[in-house]
Formats: C-alpha cells, structure tokens, sequence
C-alpha cells in the first residue's frame, strides 16, 4: 500500500512505544519520534538494557529477558486498562514478542519494521537461526562472552544496513553504536511463544524492500509463518528504514495507532 501521511493522533490513540535493534538505541528513533510527536502521537524511544545510554555493559544482561526489562518495565508500568503499540525494528522483533507473550492485554498492536517474527511452533531462536545472511563482512563476535557478544563492524554497517540512509546518520551510528549480543542459546533454551497469548495479539509487519541484511524475501518467509493482521511495503527503505524513510515509516506507525486504538 502506498505509504499514509503522518496523521494526527486519534482521540483515545494508543502510546507508541519504539524498540530498537541490535547494537542501537533509543537514539535511532530520532526522525520518527520528532513526526509522530509532531502530529500529537505519545512516543517513547527506549534503551533496552546495556543499549544506547543505558549504563549497564552487556555482562549485566546475561539473558535475553534481561535485555528486554526495560521494555517489560514500561508496559507494565502503564495505568490500569491502557494499551500500547509496541514497534519493534530488526532484533527488536524479539523484545516485542516477548512483550506480548508476557503482557498481551497491555499491547494494542505488535509492528514488525524489518524485524525478526517468531512463530509460535518452533523453538524462539528459530527465526534468527534460519536467516541466510553469510557475510557479517567487519562485524566482530566472540562465542565466549556471556551472553556471546556481537559488534557490528562499520563497513558491515556502511554497505549493509546503511546504504541508503544519510550519511550523517551512519555517522551518528559509528558514536553510539554498541556491543549487543543475539541471545541465541538462551533463546533456544525457552519454549515457543504461545499461540494463546503471543498469538493473539494483533500483528503488522512492514518490509523494507531494500533491505540488504534480511532480505525482502526472508521477510516475507517469516510472514507466511506466522499469521499477521497485515503487511505494509516501503519501497526504498533499507535495514535502516527509520533514516533512509523516515516520513513512510512515520505515516505507517501513526496509521496502526489511530487503526489499533
């Protein structure tokens, strides 16, 4: 569909809450806050643990639950009977899910920008596993760190993730961009997300259709298994639609809140 204006928040419009991938933070959100606040949405760009200016290292979060509490921190922390849209960009798929797992009364909506899905049949780790990207180019890892630890290398960066964002906003990204890890052995550890709760929360998936690190294609695998409320196209987006698109992505997410309220 062609991408929405960014649309005045609805009466009664859900909080948006922003959840960002590996190795970033609240900060990559900046563009898409500034629209969506613009228009009166209530937006709230999170750090998860040891992620943008959260001052943990990554040896604090030693699981992915921990990683993911200050996002179960802030749903749970909302006023009684009040629900938020949960948006989730690349590894941040994970956190929102679970998210929803833990709190689907609480979630409005789950956004997929770009983002790992995870089924509700498969061990959690699966969607990650099964992604074919081969060539992770600089991006430096180290199996022995608990959790096993990930640096995502600026070339890797530069030629995957940003190559049609603005060159300041890669720029931005080689400051504040963090070791993180992918919680793999700890998420093959867990049992699958529930149909009856992860399940049951209305999702929307929006692919970036020049993603150059999860392909639209994987994308659209992820899709097929693992039913969604809809799917959402930005057509020169690539893994960093939130720079290289931000007006599109900005439009999509204000037309799921007032949708999701």
């Amino acid at each position: 569909m062609s991408a929405p204006a960014v649309a005045r928040a609805a009466e009664g419009a859900t909080r948006i809450i922003l959840v960002h991938g590996t190795g970033h933070g609240g900060w990559c959100w900046y563009r898409v806050a500034t629209l969506l606040r613009a228009a009166g949405h209530r937006v709230d760009a999170l750090d998860l643990a040891a992620s943008g200016i959260d001052a943990r290292q990554l040896r604090d979060a030693p699981t992915f639950e921990d990683y993911t509490r200050p996002l179960l921190d802030a749903l749970q922390a909302l006023p009684p009977g009040e629900r938020a849209v949960l948006v989730g960009h690349s590894f941040g798929g994970m956190s929102i899910a679970l998210a929803a797992e833990i709190f689907p009364e609480k979630v409005a909506a789950a956004v997929f920008v770009t983002a790992f899905l995870p089924d509700f049949t498969n061990p959690r780790s699966h969607a990650i596993e099964k992604l074919t990207l081969t060539d992770w180019m600089d991006s430096v890892t180290d199996a022995q760190h608990v959790p096993p630890s990930v640096f995502l290398g600026p070339e890797f960066l530069r030629h995957k993730l940003y190559q049609l964002s603005p060159p300041e906003d890669y720029t931005l990204s080689q400051s504040l961009a963090r070791v993180s890890s992918y919680y793999v052995a700890d998420l093959q550890s867990q049992p699958p997300f529930s149909e009856a709760r992860y399940g049951a929360v209305s999702k929307v998936y929006i692919i970036c259709k020049q993603d150059q690190a999860m392909l639209e294609a994987y994308q659209r695998a992820m899709i097929a298994g693992c039913p969604v409320a809809e799917v959402r196209e930005i057509a020169n987006a690539d893994h960093m639609a939130m720079f290289s698109a931000p007006a599109e992505l900005a439009g999509h997410l204000a037309d799921v809140a007032n949708t999701y309220a």
